[in-house]
């Protein structure tokens, strides 16, 4: 199994003070795990984009180029890029540029979007929310699989036979679709048999009839569904007891829930944080042992080859983030390979 970790970079106040990170505190941050990943052995970093003061990645492709030049191995991406709003043709010309920096180690999660601020800011209706991501979709394949682009566009511009430059070192940029829990979102990567990426904001058997649905819908369209590559991935923290894990992670649970989420809640109960967090429940807190025994959970649901971790949440301190990320890297990555009996990827 692969396995990476996410951010979206929030800029979460203390509970205490009132204060946040400055946007160039945290980058700077994210940057550094990123390094300590890297050196650790994870194979995989996401950073999502939003267009909001609380938020410091509103143009993650500048800081994946930036970490680039500080790693050697991670593979560098977005979790997610909102195609809805983007032009495709920059982005494909972005992550081309990136993927040459980095030597080849460039991808593309796609989605919709959970927040919606980015759609009045750049001059989209969020009544074309789906027809949007379903057009952008289909021509960042275009380009990808062709250097020169014919495209008649509804939602997006017309091209007739333009070059497309430059060409990414890989040949073709590994392009995921991130979904949630919308069935046509699961049955749309199918039929365009792409790599899937599940956001686990609940448990896994929620989700289990719907990769079902996509596999189904691969099948179908002629594709090998056995081989298409499911990722799964949500928030994270470990410790080395379930009790300092819980104890430590819930004021910064709480703190993302009350001012960083797409609708933000009044109060987030400790009670319903130790719901999630118990077997079954959607959150990994807790021990080495009990966040293996997860993974292994969701693994067995949904037959996923990469587990991808939302890191840093609510504004937890570098130093607590940095050793969950070793945490991982050291204990959890190992045994969970060892249950599956597989070797790691540069092994």
């Amino acid at each position: 199994m692969d396995f990476g970790i996410f951010t979206f970079g929030e800029l979460s106040r203390d509970q205490t003070t009132g204060a946040a990170l400055s946007p160039q505190q945290r980058l700077a941050e994210i940057i550094e795990l990123a390094k300590l990943a890297d050196q650790a052995g994870i194979s995989f970093l996401g950073l999502g984009e939003h267009h909001r003061h609380d938020f410091a990645l509103s143009a993650p492709e500048i800081v994946l180029a930036a970490i680039a030049r500080e790693t050697t191995n991670l593979r560098l991406s977005t979790a997610v890029t909102v195609l809805s709003t983007q032009d495709p043709v920059r982005l494909f010309e972005q992550f081309a540029t990136l993927d040459l920096v980095s030597g080849g180690r460039a991808e593309i999660i796609a989605g919709r979007g959970a927040f919606l601020e980015s759609y009045p800011l750049f001059g989209y209706d969020t009544a074309d929310y789906d027809e949007l991501f379903d057009e952008k979709l289909r021509m960042l394949l275009e380009l990808r699989d062709n250097s020169t682009l014919s495209w008649k566009g509804v939602h997006t511009q017309t091209i007739s036979g333009m070059d497309v430059a430059p060409r990414p070192l890989q040949g073709k940029l590994p392009l995921w679709v991130g979904v949630g829990g919308t069935p046509a979102s699961f049955a749309r990567a199918g039929r365009l048999g792409l790599p899937l990426f599940i956001a686990l904001l609940s448990g896994p058997q929620r989700f289990r009839r719907l990769v079902e649905l996509y596999r189904h819908t691969a099948a179908e369209a002629g594709h090998d569904a056995a081989a298409l590559p499911v990722g799964a991935g949500g928030h994270f923290y470990v410790a080395p007891t379930s009790q300092k894990a819980r104890d430590t992670f819930y004021p910064y649970y709480r703190a993302y829930f009350e001012q960083n989420m797409p609708r933000p809640v009044d109060f987030f109960p400790r009670s319903t944080f130790e719901d999630w967090s118990d077997p079954g429940g959607g959150l990994l807190v807790g021990s080495p042992q009990q966040v293996v025994e997860k993974i292994l959970a969701i693994h067995e649901v949904l037959g996923n080859s990469r587990y991808m971790a939302q890191i840093g949440l609510g504004g937890l301190p570098f130093a607590e983030t940095a050793r969950s990320i070793e945490i991982l890297a050291t204990e959890i990555m190992p045994a969970v390979r060892q249950e599956l009996g597989v070797s790691s990827p540069a092994s």
